[in-house]
């Protein structure tokens, strides 16, 4: 559900945003605002619940040490490259 949601938010946010990129930047600035509220109204308790569920199956036996782990001999230090 909260894939879906994020989806056609970030559709409805992605164009806009693009075109707006000349734009002078209070213009950017309410725009970014406006679709932080649409998200929140939106998504928001989607993605409280579906953070929650990540959390907690994380934290459930053995999983969080795998992570810290996996972290600690391949960090991130860059983002991919696309």
């Amino acid at each position: 559900r909260y894939d879906a949601c994020f989806n056609a938010w970030f559709e409805g946010h992605l164009e806009p945003a693009v075109s707006s990129a000349t734009a002078p930047s209070e213009e950017r600035q309410t725009h970014s605002r406006r679709k932080a509220e649409e998200y929140e109204a939106s998504c928001g308790k989607i993605w409280a619940s579906y953070r929650e569920c990540v959390q907690k199956t994380v934290k459930d036996p053995g999983l969080g040490e795998l992570l810290a782990q996996a972290r600690e001999e391949n960090p991130l230090k860059e983002p991919p490259p696309p």
